[in-house]
């Protein structure tokens, strides 16, 4: 009979023993990616605002500190990365989940194996991959744990936390924002390449640049397009068109839905504001490559007619309308243009936002007002009664006065007269400025 196997106390306490790290893989068993993660925080690159000597995760780890937090960029800038080697530089038990794969199952086992981690002496950081895909119960449930020490908790998101995580959560977590990768950073990320390699990437200047582009500010991806150009059997260097040939350009990063969509429009709405017609046909076509319905923009559009154009080009609401309707009629590609040609015209027009303020200032009064009636004088009287109790008398029909204008008052008796529009002075309110300030002295 065999002899019965002593229970080992680590495992009984946490589940199956924690593994040691893996031994370095090679060439053959990872992607290109992965044989470069950085060893040390040192070697991230393109983070120098949370991991140069004066950042913000460098002084939380010389203080022997480190906080929870979130590490909010897009993608292949480093997040996992990160989490782990904070794990490793403040000696913590690493702890990985994916909010894609995991429940709350998960959740309440990774919470208790850190309890018991932590009656033994050794803390956990635990790490959380698309933190913003847990929903809001589920996002509550670190809140405990992270309260009162159990685990430091590192989650990493490419949605903007302020609309994807819960404000409980995000008040005992430091928000750390990493940045796409720029050009330095991936130099840098190409030059390991080619040292792990040997030899260069067969790519002449020009097309080394075309390469960074195609990244988009992503490592990994980067990385992943190098490892395909080292496979080539020809050395021969590639210019830009036989390098846009052999790999697929990366579809630009944007969600419909997400922040990457108001962030875009935006920074179409305000191109337009600042009187830049090619920004604003750049952001737009950014949207529609994105994958935008074009009628979320045409509708912004005529919004922005109305709201940022106004009376200072009267032609801009209609010609928002036609060209939504052209794009109706037309769809798309062909209706695009009527869009392209709407967004040319927002851009180049006089701006006021006179209306949109007088509007708002009128809102104001209204509410502040209650029911205050109308004066009498501008009351219709249908009934004889009506007319006793004075409805519509002294009233001026401003069609027999000179100009059409009799300058009676429209407000209610006893209100002061406000001023709400303000013609801003551009384009064709300024004749409307001038009508204005005749008539207001023709009243007085």
């Amino acid at each position: 009979m065999a002899p019965r196997r002593q229970p080992d106390p680590a495992h009984d306490l946490f589940g199956p023993p924690e593994a040691p790290p893996p031994p370095p893989v090679s060439a053959e068993g990872a992607p290109l990616a992965e044989r470069l993660r950085p060893r040390s925080l040192a070697e991230v690159v393109g983070q120098d605002q949370l991991l140069g000597e004066a950042g913000s995760i460098t002084r939380m780890l010389a203080r022997g500190s480190l906080a929870s937090m979130i590490l909010w960029g897009p993608p292949g800038v480093g997040k996992t990365t990160i989490a782990r080697l904070l794990a490793e530089a403040a000696d913590l038990s690493f702890v990985s989940l994916s909010a894609v794969f995991s429940g709350v199952a998960d959740l309440k086992r990774a919470f208790d194996e850190a309890r018991q981690r932590r009656r033994m002496g050794r803390r956990t950081l635990l790490f959380v991959d698309e933190i913003h895909r847990f929903n809001r119960a589920q996002q509550d449930g670190f809140l405990p744990v992270v309260e009162d020490g159990t685990v430091v908790l590192i989650g990493a998101t490419t949605e903007n936390p302020s609309f994807a995580l819960n404000g409980a959560l995000l008040s005992r977590c430091q928000v750390m924002v990493l940045k796409r990768l720029e050009g330095a950073g991936l130099q840098a990320l190409l030059a390991r390449a080619e040292a792990e390699a040997g030899r260069p990437l067969p790519l002449d200047d020009a097309a080394r640049e075309v390469l960074l582009a195609m990244a988009d500010g992503d490592g990994r991806y980067l990385l992943n397009l190098a490892e395909q150009l080292q496979a080539l059997p020809d050395p021969t260097p590639l210019d830009p068109a036989g390098l846009s040939q052999l790999l697929a350009k990366r579809a630009a990063l944007y969600d419909k839905d997400r922040e990457e969509h108001y962030n875009l429009i935006s920074a179409l709405h305000k191109s337009l504001r600042g009187s830049d017609p090619d920004a604003g046909l750049y952001w737009f076509a950014r949207m529609i490559l994105g994958g935008e319905d074009p009628r979320y923009i045409a509708r912004r559009l005529a919004r922005f007619a109305a709201e940022d154009v106004g009376l200072a080009d009267p032609t801009a609401l209609p010609a928002a309308l036609a060209a939504w309707e052209s794009y109706e009629r037309l769809g798309s590609p062909e209706g695009e243009l009527a869009l392209a040609q709407l967004v040319v015209h927002l851009a180049t027009a006089p701006k006021s936002n006179a209306v949109y303020v007088a509007w708002k200032a009128a809102q104001a009064a209204a509410r502040e007002t209650g029911s205050l009636a109308p004066p009498a004088h501008i009351l219709n009287a249908p009934t004889k009664m009506m007319r006793e109790l004075g409805y519509g008398a002294g009233y001026a029909y401003d069609h027999d006065a000179e100009d059409a204008f009799s300058g009676q008052n429209y407000f209610p008796d006893g209100m002061a007269r406000p001023r709400y529009y303000t013609p801003a002075g551009r384009g064709a309110e300024a004749e409307i400025a001038a009508r204005l300030a005749e008539w207001a002295k023709r009243r007085r």
